[in-house]
């Protein structure tokens, strides 16, 4: 495994930094098991309190420096990460592939991603916009500019262990923040990884350190960021519950949070559809990542009139998956990310059953060579109820679920009537369905597309979901608002100092 030696990762590394100097810290260790083979690939150490405060202390005191760099030199900066990761692609793709378990062709794409949102943030640096307003006092002038916030806490989840972290650090950089990155403990390699790349950039260029912060570690480091009033924003990934208990602890404070969490999405397939093209759309997105993307394809509402048809054609294209070590570019599916992961994917297969779901093609757990590490699992499909339980809940594991309809305005009552709200797709040719679903009364989604599936956003859309989702956006659009702040300016360049609204005050 030449690429762990490519991106300096040791069988023992620290695990809390503040750039390029490595604390030492009396934190517990991470151990780092592939789900490819089961085999011990690296260890970390999770931060204790006392080097979490360094760090935070570090990055307060960067950021008042940093902030004062012009907009379009912290750019500069950027660019060159981006240029950096260009030269640790093929490593770096390789170590998110075999300490995730994503195809490696997801790797590479993801790393692609980190390249991309650089390369949005480059020019984003020339325009962080304000507004000019007319003031109604004579001989006066209003605007509004956008000032850096502080800290940017960014904790990210094990499907994707660079991106979504790039995401928030080329954009919080730029808009002249610090960040401070806790990545999953379950990928923490990824992020000893990204840390000293983007070190050696960091230093070629004298930025302060504390400009980008590491801290490994599990629950307990997520709730220090949560509570820490040095850190105005916190941007988290993950599961609904934890963003329900993290939007809680900032609120607390008065603080902001970006909360991407689960999604349930489903692709409505028309009877006007190019079932071809449907088919490969929802394939892609049911089983890409093994089912543990944010925007996994967990339902197809299919219309009556093709539903036999285009389950047929699905039982056959599930058929022919092959599922094995992601690194083997002729596999389809990798593992899932551990055990636990494992007995979800089976609890959810057995409550399934219990509701009244009929399984078309069965699940179970793979053995015997090469699938050693007991992750690796069967994507099934099972017809249900958009109503059962188990169907209203996110389960992070390739399980499909098929139902019917009859009218586009039944389907998109099923497409809506779930409690998350992430990303949505219809498959259809016919123009009037096409803008109803994107119309008031269409999805309720954060994502809604038409003739694609509802995995893989670009960067130069604002990311994000609605309802339990958590209401979040990162990546392209105006996103970048989220990591600033707003100020209203008046100037007077008069002799007089008259009052808005008429109000005379007179002596």
């Amino acid at each position: 495994m030449d690429f762990l030696e490519k991106l300096s990762i040791q069988p023992a590394n620290a695990g809390v930094s503040t750039g390029s100097e490595w604390l030492k810290s009396k934190g517990e260790r991470i151990d780092s098991y592939s789900p490819v083979d089961g085999l011990k690939t690296g260890s970390v150490t999770a931060a204790d309190e006392h080097t979490y405060n360094q760090v935070i202390d570090k990055a307060v005191k960067a950021f008042h420096e940093w902030r004062m760099w012009p907009a379009p030199k912290r750019g500069e900066v950027v660019r060159q990460v981006g240029e950096a990761l260009r030269t640790f692609k093929e490593p770096l793709g390789k170590l998110v592939s075999y300490e995730m378990g994503k195809s490696l062709q997801e790797g590479y794409g993801e790393v692609q991603e980190m390249i991309d949102i650089c390369d949005f943030a480059v020019g984003l640096s020339r325009q962080l916009y304000g507004l000019t307003m007319h003031s109604e006092r004579p001989l006066h002038r209003m605007y509004e500019q956008w000032h850096p916030l502080g800290v940017t806490g960014i904790i990210s989840a094990f499907n994707f262990p660079v991106a979504v972290w790039s995401w928030n650090a080329a954009l919080a950089w730029v808009c002249g923040n610090t960040t401070v990155w806790k990545p999953s403990e379950k990928t923490p390699l990824c992020g000893i990884a990204v840390q000293h790349i983007v070190a050696t950039v960091f230093k070629k260029n004298q930025v302060p350190e504390g400009v980008n912060c590491l801290v490994q570690g599990g629950r307990n480091v997520g709730e220090w960021i949560s509570h820490d009033t040095r850190i105005p924003l916190v941007s988290a990934t993950g599961s609904t519950r934890m963003g329900k208990a993290l939007n809680v602890a900032v609120a607390a404070r008065l603080g902001r949070s970006i909360l991407e969490l689960g999604g349930n999405n489903a692709i409505i397939i028309s009877k006007d559809a190019d079932l071809d093209m449907a088919l490969l759309g929802a394939l892609f997105g049911a089983v890409g990542t093994a089912g543990q993307r944010c925007t996994t394809t967990r339902r197809l509402i299919i219309h009556e009139t093709v539903y036999e048809n285009f389950k047929q054609k699905l039982v056959k294209a599930y058929g022919q998956l092959r599922i094995g070590n992601p690194l083997d570019t002729a596999n389809h599916v990798g593992p899932l990310i551990d055990k636990d992961a494992v007995a979800l994917y089976l609890q959810s297969i057995e409550q399934a059953r219990e509701q009244g779901a009929r399984f078309v093609v069965e699940g179970g757990v793979l053995s015997g060579p090469g699938y050693e590490s007991g992750c690796y699992v069967k994507p099934c499909i099972a017809e249900a109820s958009n109503d059962f339980p188990i169907v209203q809940h996110e389960t992070f594991a390739p399980i499909l679920y098929l139902m019917q309809y009859r009218t586009i305005d039944e389907a998109i009552a099923l497409q809506n009537g779930v409690p998350q709200g992430l990303s949505s797709a219809i498959m259809t040719l016919n123009m009037r369905e096409a803008e109803q679903f994107l119309s008031h009364a269409g999805s309720d989604c954060g994502i809604a597309n038409i003739n694609i599936g509802t995995s893989g956003a670009e960067i130069g859309g604002a990311f994000g979901g609605e309802k339990e989702t958590g209401g979040g956006r990162e990546s392209g659009s105006d996103a970048w608002k989220a990591y600033m702040r707003r100020q209203t300016n008046t100037i007077n360049w008069s002799t007089q100092l008259p009052l808005a609204q008429g109000i005379r005050f007179d002596l």
